[in-house]
């Protein structure tokens, strides 16, 4: 089989940090746009992103582009993709769309023409007038924007985002493990050097930085929607899952700290740590970061503090950026990494951040503001 058209999607902000991974996994780009990076390989390829890609939101194959300004052309374009090449006879499909400034805004509508097409081009090329819908899963997604259609299969499933970690009634406001991921790879922390998260909550941080560290795919303890397409085959899958676990690094990484004043939160971003097999990697402690101190001499500190929307009073953030600034003043050995909404962060903290990046969490608009240490001797 030719190379295949990919897209991998990205929160706005992320889409350079998720080409950086998909180059380092030997993957071809085609192009860096809003919101996804599109790239070309195989089937083999598209299982690798999927376990591997730590920043990126989902993994979509492209099925095929065209204009469309009328549901004629809609259906006629759609019709014409060769979709039996992997929805298979007793497939169970469904369409999801988006509709940005184009002449069918109606998504609705642009569903419906899309699953009657699909259907269309199936009945003929199977023969048969009837399906079962009993088996694999295909979540067919229409786009348009500007008039321009792209009409992808989903890989993944649940978004990347989802580790398997964490449990579903976790706390309240997490941060998401993708932006967590995001802000490792932003950041200059390495493996050999030490990490805190005074105000860990879920435990996120620390967790995808031990992650990293240990050279471990986010994806390796989870299921994807394409497992059960016939067209991949377990082998790959299985395979792909064997050289992961071979690559995951053997030797010794720095201690990751990680500390919250809720003593529930700890239990819970230990029991996280746990199932994310990294729990030997973390030191977990209950504290309060307005009387912490630093665990050694170098490190960095990454975190994100409860700001008001999320958790807590507004009136508590202060207290808190006080905190942060106590801990790690302008005469510090230490690095900050520090991710909030507030707007205001700069100002309660005494001093500009050396970068600042925009960035979102989920749908919350957030900055991640950097403040640089000094280099450790060697």
């Amino acid at each position: 089989m030719d190379k295949l058209h990919f897209i991998a999607t990205a929160t706005f902000g992320l889409e350079a940090t998720v080409k950086r991974e998909l180059t380092a996994l030997g993957l071809e780009i085609k192009a860096t746009l809003d919101g996804r990076v599109d790239f070309y390989g195989t089937l083999d390829d598209m299982v690798r992103a999927n376990l591997w890609l730590r920043a990126s939101d989902r993994i979509l194959l492209v099925m095929g582009e065209f204009d469309a300004t009328t549901f004629d052309g809609l259906f006629e374009g759609t019709k014409a993709l060769p979709w039996e090449n992997f929805i298979t006879k007793d497939g169970k499909f469904t369409v999801e769309g988006k509709s940005i400034k184009s002449t069918l805004f109606s998504v609705p509508d642009c569903q419906a023409i899309v699953k009657k097409a699909v259907v269309e081009r199936l009945k003929t090329k199977y023969k048969i007038d009837w399906f079962p819908e009993t088996g694999a899963a295909y979540k067919i997604q229409v786009a348009l924007l500007k008039d321009k259609v792209t009409l992808t299969i989903d890989t993944t499933g649940a978004g990347l985002h989802k580790r398997g970690y964490r449990a579903q009634n976790s706390s309240k406001a997490p941060i998401k493990e993708t932006l967590a991921a995001a802000m490792i790879e932003l950041s200059y922390w390495r493996r050999d050097r030490a990490l805190l998260d005074p105000m860990c909550g879920s435990g996120t941080i620390a967790i995808e930085a031990a992650l990293a560290a240990k050279n471990i795919a986010p994806g390796i303890n989870r299921k994807f929607v394409s497992e059960d397409w016939v067209q991949v085959g377990k082998n790959i899958w299985k395979n792909a899952r064997e050289n992961a676990e071979n690559a995951i690094y053997k030797g010794d990484i720095a201690q990751i700290f990680a500390s919250d004043i809720d003593k529930k939160m700890v239990q819970e971003a230990k029991a996280h740590a746990e199932a994310a097999g990294v729990a030997d990697y973390i030191q977990f402690s209950v504290a309060d970061v307005t009387k912490k101190g630093l665990p050694c001499e170098y490190g960095i500190l990454m975190t994100n503090p409860p700001y008001g929307q999320r958790i807590g009073e507004a009136g508590d953030l202060p207290q808190i950026y006080n905190a942060l600034k106590n801990l790690i003043p302008k005469t510090s050995t230490w690095s900050a990494y520090i991710i909030t909404s507030d707007e205001t962060f700069e100002q309660h903290f005494g001093r500009k951040a050396n970068a600042k990046r925009k960035l979102f969490n989920g749908a919350t608009k957030v900055d991640y503001y950097q403040y640089y240490g000094p280099k450790p001797p060697r």
